[in-house]
């Protein structure tokens, strides 16, 4: 076991190393700001260091991500603006160009002058004029009037609102804010169009993908996704071979004749847990709701079946809380389970630990109700912008809350991570043979207590990469990574106790999944930001890592059999069927979901033509909900079912599993991936900015596969009121329940 716990260390180690080299980088290569934006002909001062970091918080105010793209990053009905920005500054130049030198419009040039003028806009456009003396960016005359072209239209679209983009009336009036938000999107545009000095591409590698300006895929990408699926598939063989070779070796599957479980002693904390589960399906159920809305804005832009809800419940409203909503509820689901086995794994139960579940209960009911408020408030232009910032919107998909409700959460974790890891490191104490296991468990506890706090690294007026680059910490690491390593060990801990498997082999094979997964993993985040105007670093470690991450799932087809051939092993395992059903169910969705979904948009070659595009929704639906929320589900199960004694009703929860899973599977069969293989296609064709354009989304074939969705959706919806009920019907009658056959303390 020491080797193990050695290997541990030494890839935690230099994966975080490596993932803080590579921040540093970002810190010093990120695309200057400039002190001033010049007219290079009349000295004339268009915008300035101001304007484009205000113009950023306003941004960030009416929705940020929420309302569209910026490199690529957050909603999809809405364009890119970057992209957009882009390709309008180019076409207008094109045809300014074209009639003044000859008389006629661009499309209507022959090939030779059509190449002779796409040679000047690249010029024009790519040349970086940054001055790092004065910190001044100069543009020529001619620029400015695509400029002032492009301030004129998104003027219009933020005001007067834009039914095809699901952008509400009067999202943004206010004359001031409009010219600042303009400076922002020209920056970002700025960007992702200008060649870094000395470079031969740009600030985001050449991301977006527009022919006009020889916006391209550089050669880094290629190189580097060419390695990440080498890599890929020689680590599939190595650990497969490994797998193979040591697996069921030893003392790993015990035969138990009877539920172990049932002879547990249970306490008061763990009742007081139990009314988390009322909550977490009220969220559950809003979640979808919202979703069902926010889905149909992308058909009706301004409506639902013909009502206009626009004007209280935008869609960028709709979007922000049906996101949160679903990193509140399966984050509150993992949470619980943490406060309910806490002295399961103890034997005893701590001072004030009743008082704390229920500090926590109160205090995760005014953040999700406050933070939802201060967002309809902040995109509403209620709150100024740096009050905006503390209790309103901040912009960023998946870390829209308030900074104010984001510390108010912190404080919250270290309080779980506290009640939870004492009863942890209790088990420790008593030296039993579980002391490894619950090692593992305690360095996951602790990570996740203070690995939120990523999210609280940067400030107000951060940059755009340094905040993409702390927030994928938090999305990354503290979800996909730190909770996964809690979940492995918290199944592998309840098999133990079961008696399913031993506790020494459950020790090695959680520390040694945690290994294999944070290998890939930690530096593996990277890979969210191989486009954010970061340095090529973080392509070459991102892709290298992040295949690695893919390599783990695909045994997930081993851990499904185990699990279906358990449920054949005893007759007393039947009693816990359904919470092994959805871990099966997250075996099969991080093979699919995670794995295959995950790589489909994971190399730099990938993600370079259809990030932000409906590819991205299908590996987000697949794996947030698919993996982490059956998860979630499924330790729901698994708590009412160790609490509760009856026999449940099992045509409830059947049509609860098969309704969440097939109705995922055909959301994404009939509507998600079809429509992202079209936009996928039209990206690498023709352009990303067409790609995510109306005329193509408004397509009457895209509209159909819209529509289509509806089948799942129906189908999923079912499943989700079927498992609800359930949930509140168990838990009510849990809390009837006065005693148990052991007694509850």
């Amino acid at each position: 076991m020491k080797k193990v716990w050695i290997v541990f260390t030494i890839v935690v180690t230099l994966s975080f190393a490596a993932l803080i080299w590579v921040g540093t980088e970002i810190y010093q290569q990120q695309p200057p700001i400039p002190e001033k934006v010049i007219v290079k002909e009349t000295n004339e001062v268009l915008y300035t260091k101001k304007d484009i970091k205000e113009g950023q918080n306003i941004w960030e105010s009416i929705g940020g991500m929420e309302m569209g793209s910026i490199w690529g990053h957050g909603s999809y009905v809405a364009p890119d603006w970057t992209a957009d920005w882009i390709h309008r500054e180019a076409l207008y130049l094109l045809e300014h160009w074209s009639q003044k030198d000859f008389g006629q419009s661009y499309e209507s040039l022959n090939v030779e002058q059509k190449g002779a003028l796409r040679a000047r806009l690249v010029k024009t456009v790519k040349t970086n004029t940054y001055n790092s003396e004065d910190q001044t960016i100069s543009i020529p005359k001619v620029r400015q009037e695509a400029i002032s072209s492009n301030v004129k239209h998104y003027t219009s679209i933020f005001s007067k609102g834009h039914e095809e983009y699901a952008i509400q009336v009067g999202a943004l009036t206010d004359k001031e804010k409009l010219k600042k938000l303009n400076a922002f999107l020209f920056w970002t545009s700025w960007a992702a169009s200008t060649n870094r000095l000395d470079k031969a591409y740009t600030y985001t590698s050449n991301w977006p993908h527009e022919p006009l300006i020889d916006n391209t895929i550089t050669p880094d990408s290629q190189i580097w996704s060419g390695f990440s699926i080498i890599l890929l598939i020689l680590f599939i063989g190595i650990l497969t071979y490994y797998y193979l070779r040591n697996h069921e070796k030893g003392e790993a599957i015990l035969k138990p004749v009877e539920d172990t479980l049932l002879h547990i002693t249970l306490f008061r904390s763990q009742r007081t847990v139990l009314k988390y589960y009322f909550v977490i399906s009220l969220l559950i159920f809003l979640q979808v709701v919202l979703g069902i809305i926010t889905v149909h804005y992308s058909v009706e832009g301004q409506a639902f079946f013909g009502f206009n809800i626009s004007e209280f419940i935008p869609y960028v409203i709709t979007r922000t809380w049906h996101t949160q909503l679903a990193i509140f509820w399966i984050a509150a689901t993992w949470l619980a389970t943490g406060l309910f086995l806490a002295p399961l794994i103890s034997g005893k139960e701590m001072k004030y630990q009743v008082f704390g579940v229920n500090f926590l209960f109160v205090a995760l009911l005014i953040i999700v109700l406050g933070s939802m408020l201060g967002e309809w408030l902040g995109v509403h232009q209620f709150l100024s912008l740096t009050t905006n910032f503390f209790f309103g919107h901040q912009g960023y998909e998946y870390m829209d809350l308030g900074r104010f409700w984001q510390l108010f959460l912190a404080v919250g974790m270290i309080l779980w991570m506290v009640m939870v890891g004492r009863h942890v490191l209790f088990g420790i104490r008593k030296k039993e043979e579980s002391k490894h296991l619950l090692s593992i468990l305690l360095i996951a506890v602790v990570a996740i207590g203070l690995f939120f706090f990523s999210g609280l690294m940067y400030g107000e007026n951060s940059t755009l990469p340094v905040i993409n680059y702390w927030r994928w910490w938090l999305v990354h690491l503290w979800v996909e990574g730190f909770f996964e390593v809690f979940a492995t060990v918290i199944i592998a801990y309840l098999f133990s106790k079961m008696k399913i498997i031993s506790v020494k082999t459950a020790g090695r094979a959680s520390i040694a999944s945690a290994t294999i997964f944070l290998a890939g993993g930690i530096i593996g985040t990277l890979h969210h930001i191989y486009y954010s105007g970061t340095p090529v670093q973080a392509i070459a470690l991102g892709a290298t890592f992040s295949a690695l991450e893919v390599v783990p799932l695909t045994l997930m087809g081993f851990e499904i059999r185990e699990n279906w051939n358990l449920l054949k092993e005893h007759e007393w395992i039947q009693r816990y069927k359904w919470p092994i059903m959805f871990f099966i169910a997250v075996a099969f969705w991080n093979l699919l979901g995670a794995g295959v979904f995950g790589f489909l948009i994971n190399p730099p070659i990938a993600l370079y033509y259809i990030q932000g595009l409906n590819t991205t929704a299908v590996h987000s639906h697949t794996a947030l909900f698919g993996v982490y929320g059956m998860l979630g589900m499924g330790f729901i199960l698994m708590c009412l079912r160790i609490y509760s004694k009856r026999t449940w009703n099992q045509k409830l929860i059947k049509t609860a599993f098969w309704g969440l899973n097939l109705g995922l599977l055909l959301m994404v069969v009939l509507s998600l991936l079809p429509v992202g293989i079209i936009q996928a296609y039209t990206s690498i064709t023709k352009g990303y900015s067409y790609a995510r354009e109306s005329e193509l989304l408004y397509s009457p074939t895209i509209q159909t596969l819209k529509w289509l969705r509806i089948v799942g959706d129906v189908v999923f919806s079912i499943g989700i009121v079927s498992f609800c009920w359930f949930v509140v019907r168990e838990t009510f009658y849990a809390l009837k329940q006065k005693l148990h056959a052991n007694e509850v303390k």
